[in-house]
This record gives C-alpha cells, sequence and structure tokens, in this order.
C-alpha cells in the first residue's frame, strides 16, 4: 500500500488504461493484434509523434503550446527532400548532401522555433495564435516550395533512416529513447528545467524571482522546433518524399499523449515519464483500431472525446485539490 501511495495516480491510470486494452485485443483478435508484423510496426510509427509530442510537452509545462509542430515537421521534410533531389540528384545523391540536407533541414526548425519564441516572449503575443498562424505560415512555404504535389525521389540512404534496422531493431527506437532520456535530464537535473516549470507555475512570480522568462520562452520554443524537425526528418523518410500535408493528426494526437500523459494544461506540471508511458499507449490503441477496421474519422471522434474528458477531470481534480488546500 505505501508502495503504491508513492507512485503517482497518473502513472497508475496509464497503466490501468494499458491493461484494458491489452486484455481487450486478446479476446478480441489476439492473432493479429500481438502478430510479430505487427508489433515492428509499433516501433516503426511512434517515434515519429513521439518525438514531435516531446515539443509539445515542453511548450505545455511551460505554460504555453506548440501547434505549429506539424507545419514545422512537414516544411523540414520538404525542404531536406528538395535539397537531395534537385540539387543533389535525387537517387543518385551521396551521403555529404543526405547529411547536409539533414542539417539544413533542423536548423530551419530550430529557427521556426526562435521565430514562434520571439513573438511570444518578446512581444508577449498569445502563444495559442503565435503557434496557429506559424502552422498555416510554414505549411503555406512547404505547398510553394512542393508547388502542390509532394517532393519524390529521395536516396535509398535517407529512406533507410526510418526504415531500417539494426540487428533486427529499427533505427527510429534507439533514436526515441536517446530523445527521452536528453529530455528527461533536460527537466529533472538542470536550471533549465526547474526554469521551465517555474515559468509555467507563475509567469509573474518567476519574473520576479530573477528568472529571464524571455530566455527561457526562447528557449524552449527553440528546442520544440528541433523536435519538430526530427519528427519531420522520420517522416519524409518513412515515406520517401517531402509533403506539405503530412501527418495533420498530429497535433490533436500530441495534445492529447500530453494531457494523458500528466502535463497541466495550464503549466508548471508533468513528468517525461508519464508522457513516454502515453506515447506507447496511443499507438496500441490506434494499431487496435487498426485490425478491429475502425474508420479514421471515428478513431479522431474518439481521440477529440478522450481529450475533452481528461480535461474535464483535470479541471475537477485541480479544483478539489485546491478547495483541500484552503481548508
Amino acid at each position: 500500500m505505501k508502495l503504491l501511495k508513492k507512485i503517482d495516480h497518473n502513472i497508475l491510470s496509464l497503466l490501468g488504461m494499458y491493461a484494458v486494452v491489452l486484455i481487450a485485443m486478446a479476446i478480441l483478435n489476439p492473432s493479429t493484434y500481438y502478430s510479430t508484423l505487427n508489433i515492428k510496426s509499433w516501433i516503426y510509427l511512434f517515434p515519429e509523434y513521439g518525438i514531435l509530442t516531446f515539443g509539445m510537452m515542453l511548450c505545455m509545462i511551460s505554460g504555453g503550446i506548440d501547434l505549429s509542430l506539424v507545419g514545422i515537421a512537414n516544411l523540414v521534410g520538404v525542404v531536406a527532400s528538395y535539397m537531395m533531389v534537385n540539387i543533389g540528384g535525387g537517387k543518385e545523391c551521396g551521403m555529404g548532401m543526405v547529411i547536409g540536407a539533414i542539417v539544413v533541414g533542423l536548423i530551419i526548425g530550430v529557427l521556426c522555433g526562435a521565430f514562434n519564441g520571439f513573438l511570444i516572449g518578446f512581444l508577449h503575443i498569445p502563444p495559442m495564435l503565435v503557434t496557429l498562424c506559424g502552422l498555416q505560415l510554414y505549411t503555406g512555404i512547404a505547398m510553394i516550395i512542393t508547388t502542390g504535389p509532394g517532393i519524390t525521389g529521395v536516396p535509398q540512404s535517407y529512406i533507410n533512416i526510418a526504415n531500417g534496422t539494426i540487428a533486427g531493431i529499427p533505427h527510429t527506437l534507439p533514436l526515441f529513447i536517446i530523445v527521452t532520456l536528453v529530455m528527461s535530464f533536460l527537466l529533472k537535473s538542470t536550471t533549465y528545467g526547474q526554469k521551465v516549470y517555474f515559468l509555467g507555475s507563475n509567469e509573474v512570480a518567476s519574473k520576479y524571482s530573477g528568472i529571464n522568462n524571455f530566455k527561457v520562452i526562447m528557449t524552449t520554443y527553440m528546442i520544440s522546433g528541433f523536435l519538430g524537425a526530427i519528427s519531420g526528418i522520420l517522416t519524409s523518410s518513412h515515406y520517401g518524399s517531402g509533403k506539405s500535408n503530412y501527418n495533420t493528426s498530429y497535433t490533436l494526437l500530441s495534445l492529447l499523449i500530453v494531457v494523458l500523459g500528466g502535463v497541466h494544461p495550464d503549466g508548471g506540471k508533468g513528468k517525461v515519464i508519464g508522457v513516454t508511458l502515453a506515447i506507447v499507449l496511443l499507438q496500441l490503441i490506434s494499431s487496435a483500431f487498426s485490425v478491429l477496421r475502425i474508420d479514421t474519422v471515428i478513431t479522431d471522434l474518439v481521440y477529440g472525446l478522450i481529450l475533452i474528458a481528461v480535461l474535464v477531470i483535470t479541471n475537477i481534480a485541480a479544483k478539489r485539490a485546491t478547495k483541500v488546500k484552503t481548508k
């Protein structure tokens, strides 16, 4: 009992959801759901939106939000593909150009994040407005570069980034683990992480305590843009092309994961372990819907309902906690 009390209630809730999904699929369609092929598909897919979700998590802990992440990811994928196809020679593109395209893509992600951070931290424009406009801006730039259709013909070495394996393990899994560990270290073991939590808890108190809020906001959105860029590289590698409208559902998905993972919508609270568990949980749910042949429209509807339900429960729990403290 003492051990259960020490464990975060949110973690226990997530583990309970894991049990429900896994037991339900063991009854409904175990042969397909637990097949080696299906399990491998989980490992290939969740790092794409998982890494992007960590960017959303960081911004929300700071008291903001980043709705532009999908736009950043697609812009990075388009620019990288354009460089390899139109400058590097397409399928004959050398490794030097592939690395160069990736580096340029990552820099673009950081610059997009810096642009968002400047508008939010210096001009004090609400994060939701800035990043929503940013989503349209970055998507629009990607559309101009592609002139509509996707950019195809990238080299196999680039495609192998998201589709290749090491000793049977997809490249994306160790990358996801590295990002997870780095994010955990940043938030738990650095002064920057402490400042992010403080900023999210009370922006005014953070300012008067001597913290440079603008610097923290800029850093936060630049890291978010960098993570969005990594996701964009993985996505364009996975599909073998750059396109302006890949993974449009990831915005809702990342929001759902972050809130489900225990990040408070108003900021100041959240753990990497909770978000990581939620990332994998959503992959299990998505795979279950796919195996059961549930339409994607219904899937999005269910995700939306889950997000609303979690927000309502979080709000009620916060109000109850406040009442208990005031007694």
